[in-house]
């Protein structure tokens, strides 16, 4: 085995890590959402529940999942600049996957971000909105995979 094959092991099980988090959040935030139309007891004590899942989730899976896939991912770039220049790193191949992991990074905080808010009673959106935007990580990871397992050029 050598240090390439470990870190790009490495990196897929974060990624695959990250993406079980990004992929369930907004699933619990559209359950939180959908306890304001129940009675106050009810809604209370689920409300508590979700919320304390909520942030196990982020806290002990999708923020070191993420650090660990960006850790993993800036090591495979060292290793394949090592072995064979940076060039790479302009191919629209690659410039496609950096895009992607930025776009996903951006939704990680966002979904923490609406974290705080949904604790604090102020998030604006609905069981609706989360759920249409549940798959959002899915359809980046479609295009990151595909743009590097077929390395495709202009």
């Amino acid at each position: 085995m050598t240090a390439y094959d470990l870190a790009r092991g490495l990196h897929i099980l974060a990624v695959i890590a990250w993406m079980a988090g990004l992929l369930f959040l907004p699933r619990l935030y559209a359950y939180d959402a959908e306890q304001a139309a129940k009675p106050e007891p009810l809604r209370g004590e689920m409300q508590a529940l979700l919320r304390t899942w909520q942030t196990r989730l982020l806290r002990i899976i999708v923020n070191p999942a993420m650090i660990l896939a960006w850790g993993f991912g800036l090591w495979l770039i060292h290793l394949d600049t090592v072995a064979r220049g940076a060039a790479f790193l302009l191919e629209p191949w690659m410039l496609t996957k950096l895009a992607g992991v930025l776009l996903l990074s951006g939704w990680h905080g966002f979904l923490a971000g609406q974290r705080r808010k949904i604790a604090a009673g102020a998030s604006r959106y609905s069981s609706r909105f989360w759920r249409m935007t549940n798959e959002v990580p899915f359809l980046l990871a479609i295009v990151m995979v595909l743009s590097v397992t077929t390395e495709w050029r202009f």
